[in-house]
């Protein structure tokens, strides 16, 4: 009796994301492009390899899922070196936005007003939005300009370190504004956020390619 092995398939490693180049890419023909971006046409893989030896370039696969491969003659290690630098610069520019939330009341004290805008102060500093909520109670609630003037005051008190991004506007019960620190704040905040991952200390999650906006921390009056 003949005995009939059944293999297990095997468990698939990662799957790399570098192209292929030279010898590894196996097709019949390609459609070459130069290393100046000049249209070569369609060669086979033998005359593209050996054009790649003569001019002293990889021959990189551009375009796999095209019929026949696109492929191009360059410095591979160039370009794998020019590309970690632009998605270096790239993180260096995004800004991982922190939205930090101040609440405060429209009769607030003196003392309390100068603590809170201490608050704001720092929160900008650090390259922070801060989201300020006025809060209106019972009669107030007749007396929006109370938490108008409040706004405006704040806001131009901080006026060196922020910007009014979201006019004062009335949200049920309360009245909303936001502030945004003034841009060279934001960005020093993104160039050490990228110097410490170049130092590979990385400072929380890595951003993805559009500023994006974490949850809002309130510090209520």
């Amino acid at each position: 009796m003949l005995a009939v092995a059944l293999s297990q398939p095997s468990r698939g490693g990662p799957i790399s994301t570098e192209p292929r180049i030279n010898d590894r890419i196996r097709v019949n023909e390609v459609r070459l492009v130069g290393p100046n971006g000049e249209q070569v046409g369609i060669v086979a893989i033998g005359d593209a390899l050996r054009l790649a030896q003569e001019s002293d370039l990889d021959l990189v696969e551009v375009a796999p899922m095209a019929r026949p491969p696109v492929c191009k003659l360059m410095d591979y290690g160039k370009f794998k070196y020019e590309s970690a630098q632009k998605a270096r610069e790239a993180r260096k520019n995004q800004v991982n936005t922190v939205i930090k939330e101040m609440k405060l009341r429209p009769k607030i004290d003196p003392h309390d007003y100068e603590t809170k805008k201490g608050h704001v102060v720092r929160f900008l500093k650090q390259g922070d939005k801060v989201k300020i909520t006025i809060m209106f109670r019972g009669r107030e609630q007749s007396r929006p300009e109370l938490g108008f003037r409040l706004l405006q005051r704040l806001a131009t008190d901080v006026q060196e370190l922020g910007f009014v991004e979201s006019a004062p506007k009335q949200d049920g019960r309360n009245m909303i504004m936001v502030l945004g620190p003034h841009k060279k704040k934001a960005e020093a905040r993104a160039e050490r956020a990228a110097d410490r991952e170049a130092a590979g200390r990385p400072d929380g999650p890595t951003v993805p390619t559009a500023p994006t906006e974490q949850p809002s921390q309130a510090v209520e009056a």
